[in-house]
């Protein structure tokens, strides 16, 4: 089990690494906003030598523009993760099944080197989604024993817990398994 953090610009540009294998970043929400630590997160990630990854906090509607939105900001770098982030949103809202499921096929199509994963809490997972389809793979919010989240379906990447920052663990034997499942989109 490898251990991962996931920030946005909430956090500091110089999170601490120690002991971590990757880390998600929030690059963009909806067509309008951009993560102003983006870069340094990002940048600060690569030193430590983290498989890095970006996600971006999904709205209803206008899919493809968001997803272009969200590749417009987030490297094209092969072996980044790409995430979408499934929610509710500010106003209550949160995008449908069928339009998570153009979003996700949509930056597959746009970044085919690049896996492409659905972040949600376990409640939309269990409640609202109906097909099923998370990509290449589901990073689960569940606040429970790190890597033993309360689904059954296959997941990759697992939050599970938000103090003091989100804390995360991957589904993978090692660092170098993770990077070649990364790269070998």
């Amino acid at each position: 089990m490898l251990h991962g953090i996931d920030v946005s610009a909430y956090q500091s540009s110089s999170y601490a690494t120690s002991g971590l294998s990757f880390v998600f970043i929030k690059a963009t929400e909806g067509r309008s906003y951009v993560n102003p630590r983006l870069a340094a997160q990002a940048g600060h990630g690569r030193d430590a030598g983290l498989v890095v990854g970006f996600y971006h906090f999904l709205w209803p509607g206008n899919l493809t523009a968001q997803a272009e939105y969200f590749l417009s900001h987030a490297p094209d770098r092969r072996g980044d993760l790409l995430a979408v982030d499934w929610e509710t949103t500010g106003d209550g809202t949160h995008a449908s099944n069928a339009e998570k499921d153009r979003f996700i096929r949509k930056l597959k199509e746009l970044r085919p080197d690049n896996r492409v994963v659905l972040y949600c809490n376990r409640h939309f997972w269990l409640n609202v989604d109906t097909t099923s389809y998370a990509g290449d793979g589901l990073w689960i919010a569940d606040y429970v024993t790190a890597g033993k989240p309360r689904i059954e379906a296959r997941w990759r990447f697992h939050q599970y817990t938000s103090e003091p920052h989100d804390k995360d663990v991957a589904d993978f034997a090692s660092k170098a398994a993770l990077k070649e499942w990364a790269t070998s989109a």
